[in-house]
């Protein structure tokens, strides 16, 4: 791993593979606090590097440190979920493997929950990182596959690295944002057509609002793969297109949704899952179109596409905050408290499904529990959004209640 300034996370990092890993490389680029002595104390080889504003240099650097046969990545943010221990140790002793991709949990993420990462990959000579960003080992390891086309390119279907880092309180205090920015537009600059890079900086602006430049990457990137087909042919390229093709065209039903094109909109998100990745890596646009269609009033389609969601990921609090949400509005109120209720035994954390769940209860008179849910609504609020709070109080002391 590489780090800079995390002594707060690393321990629990380090903590999740001390028992399985042969060795432990980190690669500081510049810390401040306690960071190299705190991963020292966790059995880590700490090495110094200056930071160039390059992730790709860095990481590539840390591969010089490593001796073992086999490469695990990870970032401060992340831990390596035990379950998956069994299966990988399993994955790793096929002699046909060069790479095994691994399915990321995005905590606490409200779009897009999993992500598949290339994390795991053998100690091979010429496997190395590029791109500045969005460093991964996938170039390298498409022309190794070119070369020798003995090796294969596996992938586990279960989480096996839970990642915090893209909640919006640690996007905040890292600058993650304009870091990425900064980073990708340099590159994009000598690569004006590449499909990942207008896929993940297009993404970015529609985030950051600026519709207009998002849209014309996105479709940039359409548009390259279109025109020009995989560049290469082998299984890795396939695999690499057909998430890049779902994560442009699922960003492109965000960009219209957000326009008001609303037909638009929903052709992205089909297109999108009409892709053949593994249904998580699709929950994105499965609920994203569900909440279109239930913003057009089509709610048995929408209701019937949460519970799709639902199937895919059962512990997805958000999918059971939007089916809550489609059953009020069907009438269906006692499913609809169900679904609240459950939303919020899986994050509870939940302030808008405390809130929904506060409304739901009082239109049944149950007013008892109705008043508890606002209560728990509003000191929530209270942490995040003062403001919602002070709304939601003084909407309730309107109607007569002391909360």
């Amino acid at each position: 791993m590489i780090v800079k300034n995390e002594q707060v996370a690393l321990p629990r990092c380090l903590a999740s593979v001390q028992a399985i890993v042969d060795e432990i490389v980190v690669l500081d680029t510049g810390s401040s606090d306690r960071t190299c002595e705190v991963a020292q104390e966790c059995g880590a080889r700490v090495y110094e590097f200056e930071w160039c504003n390059n992730f790709s240099v860095a990481r590539n650097q840390s591969l010089k440190y490593a001796q073992g046969e086999w490469i695990l990545v990870l970032d401060a943010d992340e831990v390596l979920v035990p379950d998956v221990i069994p299966t990988l140790k399993q994955a790793i002793q096929s002699q046909e493997h060069l790479l095994i991709n691994l399915v990321r949990q995005e905590v606490g993420a409200e779009q897009s929950p999993y992500s598949l990462v290339s994390r795991l990959f053998r100690n091979h000579s010429d496997i190395y990182f590029s791109r500045p960003y969005h460093a991964m080992v996938d170039d390298s390891v498409s022309q190794i596959l070119n070369r020798e086309p003995r090796w294969q390119v596996g992938q586990l279907s279960e989480v096996a690295i839970l990642h915090e880092g893209y909640q919006a309180g640690a996007i905040a205090s890292k600058q993650k944002f304009q870091k990425a920015q900064v980073a990708m537009e340099g590159f994009m600059a000598n690569h004006p057509t590449d499909p990942y890079v207008c896929s993940k900086l297009g993404a970015l602006y529609v985030e950051i609002g600026e519709m207009q430049r998002g849209v014309e990457l996105l479709q940039r990137g359409l548009s390259s793969i279109q025109e020009n087909g995989p560049s290469r042919t082998e299984q890795h390229s396939s695999q690499d297109n057909r998430n890049v093709l779902y994560e442009l065209h699922y960003h492109l039903g965000i960009a219209h949704s957000q326009l008001s094109n609303p037909t638009q909109a929903e052709t992205h998100y089909q297109a999108a899952l009409q892709q053949p990745i593994a249904p998580k890596l699709k929950l994105g646009a499965y609920n994203n179109w569900a909440n279109l269609l239930k913003a057009r009033g089509n709610l048995s389609k929408a209701k019937a596409l949460y519970e799709t969601v639902l199937q895919v990921d059962p512990i997805f609090a958000v999918g059971y905050y939007n089916l809550g949400l489609t059953l009020r509005s069907m009438g269906q109120l006692g499913a609809a408290i169900a679904a609240y209720q459950q939303a919020v035994s899986l994050n509870p954390n939940y302030a808008e499904a405390y809130q929904n769940l506060g409304v739901a209860l009082l239109k049944t008179g149950d007013l008892l529990g109705s008043l508890e849910a606002f209560r728990q609504a509003i000191a929530l609020h209270e942490q995040h959004s003062p403001a919602e709070a002070g709304r939601l109080r003084q909407g309730l002391q309107e109607m007569g209640f002391q909360v």
